[in-house]
C-alpha cells in the first residue's frame, strides 16, 4: 500500500490560524488584565513625582551602592521581587537637590546592611555634610543588630546620631584577613605556575596560590594602607563628633564599644531610641504634634525619578560635560567594565559638539591587558580634543589605573585603592592531580616544538622564559604609560611600581594622583578647565526609562503605605507579561523562533 502524501499547506494554514487566533485571544485578556491594573493607577505610565510640603526625606541606606542604579526583577527565590539599586550619582544627585528643594526640611537616614567601599562612604558623608550647611537637619539612625564601622561612619556625618538600645557596636580599628590556598593545592597535587612582571614584588594578588603566608613586601603594603585609611576614617569621625582622633584610637584599642549603649559615654551616639522615638523626635523638630503623621518621601524614589527627569532634559538642552561610568572588572565584552562598552561611550561623547569636557568615573580592579589597553588608546584619542578628567571610587588599580593614565588630570579620595602597576599571568599544572587521584594519564605528538602547551604537563624552563618575556614586555608597555600621562621619568615610575597598592593620599604624594577629592569636585574641576559657568552633565550609559517596571512600582505603592519601602512583590502573571513586553521591545529584524512562548506550570 502506498503511503498517502499531506502537503505542506494543509499542515501549515491550519496551525498559523490557530496560532493566530490563540494570540489575539491572548492579547486581549492581557488587555482586559492591564486594562484593569491601568484602572487602578490612573493615567497609564510613571507618575510625576509630587512632593509635599514640610517632607522628610526617608533615607535608607542598605545593600550594595555601585556607580550606577539598576532595578531587576528576581525571580530566583519563590516570592517575585524588584531589586531596586540605587546608585551613588543619584545618591550624591537626590542630596544636593534636597539641599535647596523647599519643601524637604530634613533627612531621617537609617542605615542598614551597607554595602560599598571607603571612598564611596566618604562621599555620601560629604554629600550630607554639605547638606547640613543649609540649615536642615539629618537624623541618624542605626537600628540593625550590628552597627558596623562603616555604617556608623557614614552615619557620624549627621547633626544627631542614635542607636537602637540593644543593638551591638562594633568600633576597633582596620585590619584585613587574607586566605592562603598553596597547602589545600599541594593536597590536590595542583601547582601554580606563577609568572609576574620583572620586579613586581608587590604584586601580591598571586601569593595566595604559592605561599602560606604574606610575603614582608605584601606586608608593608597591606599595613601602610589601612593605617592609611584608619588615620582619615577617625580624624572625619572626630571632626563630626568634636572627639580627638587619639581619643578615637583609644577606644578602639581598648575595645570600650560594645553595644549602642556604650557609645553615649564616648560621644559617638547621642542617644538610644525605638523607632517611635525617633519618630516623635523628627516630628518636634519639624513642628508637628508628637502623633502627626509626618510627610515622609522615600530618598530613593525622590533621587532616581529627580535625577532621570535632570538627565532627561540635559539630553535634549545641549549637554556640556559628559560623565561616563566605568565600573567592574576590565574585559573585552560581557558584564563589568568592557573596553566595546566604553570605548564606544567615549566616542559618543567626543564626537558630540555641544560637550565640551569628559569626566571619566572609575571604579575598578583592572584585568584584561588587551581591554585595558584599547581603552587606554580611546581615553588618548579624546583627551587631545576634549580633556578628559579621571575620578576615582573605591578602587582604580592595575587596569583601572592604566586606562587613567592619558587623563589630563586625576581626581581620587584619600581612601581610594590605587596603583598596583604591575603584570602577572597564573599556569595551572594539574597532570599529578589527574593521574593520581583519578587514574588519567596523557601523551603527545606535535609537528613542531611548542605544538602542544597543556596544563597537564609543566612548562620547560624555555617554556617558561617566553611566558616571562611576554609578562615583562607588558609591563614595560605599562610603564611607559604611566611615564608619559603622568610626565614622569621612567626609572621613577619602576620605583613606584612594582606591583604596589597606594591609597589616593599616599598616590597624591607620589605623583600617580593630581589631586584628593569626589565625583563633585572632578565635574567642578572638568567645567572650571573647560571655561563652562552652568555645567549641563550628562550620565553615561543614558539613562532608559522602563515603563512596565514604573507601572510595577506603582501597583506595590498601592499596597504598601509603611515608611520603609521593602522589595516589591509580584504577581506572577504580571512577571509574564513583563517579560513577554520586554521580549517584543526587543524583537528588531527578522527571528527564527517558535511562534508562541510556551509557559510550563
Amino acid at each position: 500500500m502506498s503511503e498517502k502524501k499531506i502537503s505542506f499547506g494543509k499542515i501549515f494554514w491550519p496551525s498559523f490560524l490557530a496560532v493566530f487566533i490563540m494570540s489575539v485571544i491572548g492579547l486581549l485578556i492581557f488587555a482586559l488584565i492591564l486594562g484593569g491594573v491601568i484602572g487602578r493607577f490612573g493615567e497609564f505610565g510613571p507618575k510625576p513625582l509630587a512632593v509635599k510640603n514640610n517632607t522628610v526625606l526617608h533615607m535608607t541606606l542598605d545593600g550594595q551602592i555601585n556607580e550606577k542604579s539598576s532595578v531587576e526583577i528576581d525571580a530566583s527565590s519563590s516570592s517575585l521581587s524588584l531589586n531596586d539599586n540605587i546608585g551613588l550619582s543619584d545618591v550624591l544627585f537626590g542630596i544636593e537637590l534636597a539641599k535647596t528643594d523647599s519643601k524637604i526640611k530634613g533627612i531621617f537616614l537609617e542605615i542598614g546592611d551597607l554595602s560599598c567601599g571607603y571612598a564611596t562612604a566618604r562621599e555620601i558623608r560629604n554629600a550630607l555634610n554639605d547638606f547640613e550647611t543649609s540649615g536642615k537637619f539629618i537624623v541618624a539612625y542605626n537600628a540593625g543588630e550590628v552597627i558596623t564601622q562603616k555604617e556608623y561612619y557614614v552615619a557620624s556625618a549627621a547633626n544627631e546620631v542614635y542607636g537602637f538600645p540593644s543593638s551591638m557596636m562594633e568600633f576597633v580599628g582596620l585590619g584585613s584577613e587574607l586566605t592562603f590556598f598553596k597547602n589545600t593545592l599541594d593536597k590536590l597535587e595542583v601547582e601554580v605556575q606563577v609568572v609576574r612582571g620583572k620586579n613586581n614584588d608587590f604584586k601580591s594578588a598571586v601569593e595566595p596560590f604559592f605561599r602560606e603566608y604574606m610575603s614582608d613586601s605584601s606586608r608593608l603594603q597591606m599595613t601602610r594602607y589601612v593605617s592609611s585609611m584608619w588615620e582619615d576614617v577617625r580624624e572625619e569621625i572626630a571632626k563630626d563628633r568634636k572627639v580627638k582622633p587619639a581619643r578615637l584610637n583609644e577606644i578602639a584599642d581598648s575595645l570600650l564599644i560594645r553595644r549602642a549603649s556604650d557609645a553615649i559615654s564616648h560621644h559617638l551616639l547621642d542617644g538610644v531610641k525605638y523607632r517611635d522615638e525617633i519618630i516623635a523626635l523628627i516630628n518636634q523638630k519639624i513642628g508637628n504634634e508628637i502623633d502627626d503623621k509626618i510627610n515622609f518621601q522615600d530618598f530613593q524614589k525622590y533621587a532616581k525619578k529627580k535625577f532621570y527627569k535632570n538627565q532627561a532634559i540635559t539630553k535634549g538642552s545641549d549637554p556640556t560635560i559628559a560623565v561616563i561610568l566605568a565600573e567592574g572588572e576590565v574585559s573585552k565584552d560581557g558584564d563589568g567594565l568592557t573596553s566595546n562598552d566604553i570605548c564606544e561611550l567615549l566616542i559618543e561623547a567626543r564626537k558630540n559638539p555641544s560637550i565640551k569636557t569628559i569626566v571619566l568615573r572609575i571604579n575598578s580592579p583592572g584585568g584584561s591587558a588587551l581591554a585595558s589597553e584599547e581603552i587606554w588608546r580611546e581615553v588618548s584619542i579624546t583627551n587631545k580634543t576634549k580633556k578628559v578628567v579621571v575620578s576615582m571610587g573605591d578602587v582604580a588599580a592595575s587596569g583601572g589605573y592604566y586606562i587613567a593614565t592619558p587623563a589630563s588630570y586625576i581626581f581620587a579620595e584619600p581612601s581610594t585603592i590605587t596603583g598596583s602597576i604591575g603584570v602577572f599571568g597564573m599556569i595551572p599544572y594539574t597532570g599529578k592531580m589527574l593521574e593520581n587521584k583519578l587514574g588519567l594519564t596523557f601523551d603527545r605528538v606535535a609537528t613542531n616544538k611548542f605544538s602542544v602547551m597543556s596544563m597537564n604537563r609543566k612548562m620547560t624552563k624555555e617554556e617558561f622564559a617566553i611566558v616571562q618575556e611576554e609578562v615583562d614586555t607588558i609591563y614595560g608597555t605599562f610603564l611607559n604609560r604611566v611615564a608619559t600621562g603622568r610626565k614622569m621619568k621612567l626609572e621613577k615610575v619602576n620605583q613606584i611600581a612594582r606591583g604596589r597598592v597606594w591609597t589616593g593620599k599616599d598616590a597624591k604624594e607620589i605623583g600617580l594622583v593630581d589631586e584628593l577629592g569626589g565625583l563633585k569636585n572632578a565635574i567642578a574641576y572638568a567645567a572650571k578647565q573647560a571655561g563652562i559657568r552652568e555645567p549641563k552633565v550628562l550620565y553615561y550609559p543614558l539613562r532608559k526609562e522602563d515603563k512596565w517596571l514604573d507601572l510595577f512600582e506603582q501597583f506595590e505603592e498601592e499596597n504598601n503605605t509603611s515608611v520603609k519601602s521593602p522589595s516589591i512583590k509580584l504577581p506572577v502573571e504580571l512577571l509574564n507579561y513583563y517579560n513577554q513586553l520586554k521580549a517584543i521591545e526587543n524583537k528588531m529584524g527578522i527571528q527564527a523562533r517558535l511562534p508562541f512562548d510556551l509557559n510550563f506550570k
